[in-house]
């Protein structure tokens, strides 16, 4: 074990790490805005524009295309780059590609900046994630990284409140407006958040990782310890860790973990897209109006936050393979449930039950993915777990109306969701079965 690692590991939560946790949270929350914005967007804008299902099938999707390319690339960049400027430049991507989206003319244009909205976000979420992730010891770093998960409901919340409030009244324009500016605004803010102490000691940046925890062990009233050699050069410096390659994830070393870790991404990116994008427009076809659509989205949303952390809470108890293989199992019976509903009371209930434990596996999908792999293949692990799952989120959104269209109004709803069942039960088995314990455990 490293020296950085052994002395991070030692620490209990500091005022860096809150700073840390908090600004970066802040800016996941905006990308959480914008994609909760498009499910309102897309029943908007289906009846503005006159789109039909693929059109709208494709808006969905493009997004998700975008964040595949961004998530693969910004994984490797990350790895090399550094997180922290990852997270800037993809910030910066993601939010002037949303606000000049309200400003779209017509469809085609729509769909391109919906692309590099895409990019910008599926590069920034890896990365984010990783640096929390490197920044807490063991012993919070999962409730540390669901917790940066967290802030992901507070942004759908208010993607829901801009649904329900500004698009009746505004039009669909006004949602991406609203989300792109204070994006840019959390790039500026995310300025003052370091790079990894544990990224700068794998680039041969010794003395810079040394700074950075000696400012924590000064904040927990700690000495610097001496008892943790790590690997040193000759002039003192910190050798750097060997790059690794993509080839590299799947050779001996790391192939069961890339394995489960893909199974992961692509099954809750289908099953998870694959409800939220069309539930207001689904709910509309049942027979509910536009806003009340709006309306039981908002409610459904207030379930994610007790999900997240009821799975910050257990995932430092039980272990991140029992947490999640219980969240997904759970997310598989209320998917079932929804697609049965049959009053207003059901649709609310179950679809509460729906967002609590899909939103509580997500995060810890995000505490799990970092730790299985080393700090020279931690981004780029991660970058490429996200990619190929996104490619779950782009055909989701195309598969979820073919369904629904082929069987019709009521037979074609409950289809949509035993499809999502079969595929939540299929990732809780793989999980339980294949993922390994990582809770307690260094990261190197």
């Amino acid at each position: 074990m490293s020296d950085i690692s052994s002395r991070i590991d030692r620490l209990p939560t500091t005022p860096m790490l809150k700073k840390v946790l908090f600004l970066t949270g802040i800016g996941w929350m905006f990308d959480a805005m914008d994609q909760g914005m498009v499910s309102g967007v897309m029943a908007a804008i289906g009846k503005d524009w006159a789109l039909t299902t693929s059109q709208l099938g494709l808006l969905g999707s493009i997004g998700m295309l975008g964040m595949a390319l961004g998530a693969g690339l910004s994984g490797m960049v990350a790895d090399r780059w550094g997180r922290r400027t990852v997270v800037m430049i993809t910030l910066i991507i993601y939010g002037i590609s949303s606000m000049i989206s309200g400003f779209a003319p017509n469809y085609p244009v729509l769909l391109v900046l919906r692309f590099f909205t895409g990019f910008g976000l599926g590069g920034e979420l890896p990365a984010a994630a990783t640096l929390v992730s490197e920044f807490s010891p063991a012993k919070t770093r999962g409730r540390n990284v669901i917790l940066l998960e967290s802030f992901w409901a507070w942004g759908w919340i208010a993607a829901s409140l801009v649904a329900y409030l500004l698009i009746p009244a505004y039009g669909w324009q006004i949602a991406f407006i609203v989300g792109g500016l204070p994006a840019l605004f959390a790039a500026v803010l995310r300025k003052a958040v370091p790079e990894s102490p544990r990224y700068l000691e794998m680039a041969g940046k010794a003395k810079e990782a040394d700074a950075l925890v000696r400012i924590m062990e000064t904040q927990a009233g700690l000495a610097k310890v001496t008892d943790f050699p790590g690997p040193k050069r000759e002039n003192g410096e910190t050798p750097r860790a060997a790059r690794v390659t993509f080839a590299d994830l799947w050779s001996g070393t790391y192939i069961r973990s890339t394995f489960v870790l893909w199974v992961i991404w692509f099954g809750i990116n289908f099953g998870y897209y694959g409800f939220v994008l069309w539930t207001p427009t689904l709910l509309v076809a049942r027979g509910f109006d536009l806003v009340k659509s709006f309306e039981f989205t908002l409610i459904m949303c207030f379930a994610q936050l007790p999900g997240y952390f009821s799975a910050a809470y257990l995932i430092e108890k039980v272990g991140r393979k029992k947490v999640l293989s219980l969240y997904f199992a759970g997310t598989a019976v209320a998917a079932w449930l929804f697609g049965h509903a049959g009053s207003t009371a059901q649709v609310l209930a179950y679809g509460c039950l729906l967002y609590f434990f899909s939103l509580g596996a997500w995060g810890c999908v995000y505490a799990y993915t970092p730790e299985v792999y080393p700090t020279a293949a931690r981004a780029s692990g991660m970058g490429w777990a996200s990619a190929f799952g996104r490619l779950g989120a782009f055909t989701a959104p195309f598969i979820v109306p073919v369904i629904y269209s082929f069987w019709g109004t009521d037979q074609g709803y409950t289809n949509v969701f035993i499809m999502l069942t079969a595929v939540f039960a299929l990732v809780s088995l793989v999980t339980g079965i294949f993922g390994r314990e990582t809770m307690g455990k260094s990261l190197e």
